[in-house]
C-alpha cells in the first residue's frame, strides 16, 4: 500500500502548477509571435558550426552512433540550428517556429538557477532588413512579456499562487546601466535595477563598454551586438530580467536578440578572433546571405516555472542531477 502524505501531495500540486505553466505559456508565445511548434534535434553533427558555443569555453557531450561516420554533439543551444530551419522551411517574413529545447551542459557551474540539464522555449522569427532597429526588438520583448502576464493570470483562475507584476518592461542599455551604478558588478546591477523596476530588458551585452569590460559574454555568431542602434548604442541584443521575490535576486528568464547579418558576424568573428569559423556551414551561409534576417531567443522553462510558482532552487521543478553542495 502507498501511504499519501502531507508532503507527497505538495509535490503532485507543485507537479500540476509545471504542467499548467508549460501547456499555457508556449500557446501564447505562439500566438503572439506568430510561431509554428516545430520538433528539435537533441544532437547535430560535429564540425558544422550549428551547435552553440555558448562562450566559446564550454565543451558539448560528443560521440559517434552507429553506422555514422561522422560524431555528432548533443545541443549546448538551438540559436544556430533556428535560423537554418527557418530557411529549410521557407517561412515569410514574421513568421517563424518554437520549439521544446533539451541540452546538457557539463561544463555549467551550478545554483539555485542554473544546472547542467537545461529546458527552454526556443524560438527563431523571420524578420526583414528594416526590421533590425531596437524598436523591433522593444515590441517583441513585450509581447514576450505579455504572455507571462497571460500565464500568471491563468495561474491565479487556477487558484495557484501569482504575483503581482509590473504592466511593462523597464528597458536599458548597458551602458547606461553601467552609468547608473559605476561602483557595481554587473550581477549586482541587475539586482538593483530588477529590483527598482520589477521588469526589465538589459541592451546590448556582449560588447566592450565604456570600462572595457563587458556586461555579459557573448557568442560572436548569432546576437548581434556590435551594430550601432538607432538610440546611440551598440547592439540589437538583451536580456529580459524579473525580481523574483522567493529569492530576493533578480532572475534571468530570457536571452534573446536579432540575430548576425554579414556584416556583423563578419566584425563579431574579427573581434572575437575566430575568422575561421567562417568557413564552417552555418557561418558561410550566413555570410553568402543564404540564411535569412531573424530575431530569435530562448526562454527557461524550469526558470519561468521557478518563477511563477515561487520555488527558490531549480530542483524543485526539474528532475536532474547536482553536486550536494548546490541543494
Amino acid at each position: 500500500m502507498i501511504t499519501v502524505t502531507a508532503k507527497t501531495n505538495d509535490i503532485l500540486h507543485l507537479e500540476k502548477g509545471i504542467s499548467l505553466i508549460k501547456d499555457f505559456f508556449p500557446a501564447q508565445l505562439g500566438r503572439r509571435l506568430s510561431l509554428t511548434k516545430v520538433s528539435a534535434p537533441l544532437f547535430v553533427q560535429s564540425g558544422t558550426g550549428f551547435n552553440d558555443d555558448l562562450n566559446g569555453v564550454e565543451k558539448p557531450v560528443k560521440f559517434n552512433l552507429k553506422n555514422v561516420p561522422y560524431p555528432v554533439e548533443i545541443v549546448q543551444s538551438l540559436a544556430k540550428w533556428k535560423r537554418a530551419r527557418l530557411f529549410e522551411l521557407g517561412l515569410e517574413p514574421e513568421q517563424g517556429i518554437v520549439t521544446d529545447m533539451r541540452a546538457i551542459r557539463p561544463d555549467e557551474v551550478v545554483s539555485p538557477i542554473h544546472s547542467f540539464y537545461v529546458d527552454q522555449w526556443d524560438w527563431e522569427k523571420r524578420i526583414l532588413a528594416e526590421h533590425r532597429r531596437i524598436s523591433y526588438l522593444k515590441d517583441t520583448v513585450e509581447q514576450i512579456y505579455q504572455a507571462i502576464l497571460d500565464t500568471n493570470a491563468m495561474l491565479e483562475e487556477a487558484h495557484e499562487r501569482t504575483l503581482d507584476l509590473p504592466s511593462s518592461v523597464y528597458f536599458i542599455d548597458s551602458e547606461s546601466l553601467l552609468k547608473r551604478y559605476p561602483g557595481l558588478t554587473p550581477k549586482e546591477r541587475e539586482n538593483r535595477i530588477a529590483k527598482e523596476y520589477g521588469a526589465v530588458f538589459i541592451m546590448g551585452i556582449g560588447g566592450p563598454l565604456s570600462d572595457q569590460a563587458v556586461h555579459d559574454d557573448r557568442a560572436p555568431d548569432y546576437d548581434d551586438w556590435s551594430t550601432a542602434n538607432e538610440e546611440g548604442f551598440f547592439g540589437l541584443n538583451g536580456d529580459l530580467i524579473l525580481w523574483n521575490p522567493a529569492m530576493n535576486s533578480a532572475l534571468e528568464l530570457s536571452s534573446m536578440g536579432i540575430r548576425v547579418d554579414a556584416s556583423s558576424l563578419r566584425e563579431q568573428l574579427a573581434l572575437k578572433d575566430c575568422r575561421q569559423r567562417s568557413e564552417l556551414l552555418f557561418h558561410s551561409n550566413v555570410l553568402n546571405g543564404v540564411y535569412p534576417l531573424s530575431i530569435g531567443g530562448g526562454i527557461g522553462q524550469s526558470r519561468l516555472c521557478m518563477f511563477l510558482l515561487q520555488r527558490k532552487h531549480i530542483s524543485d521543478v526539474q528532475s536532474g542531477i547536482w553536486p550536494e553542495s548546490q541543494l
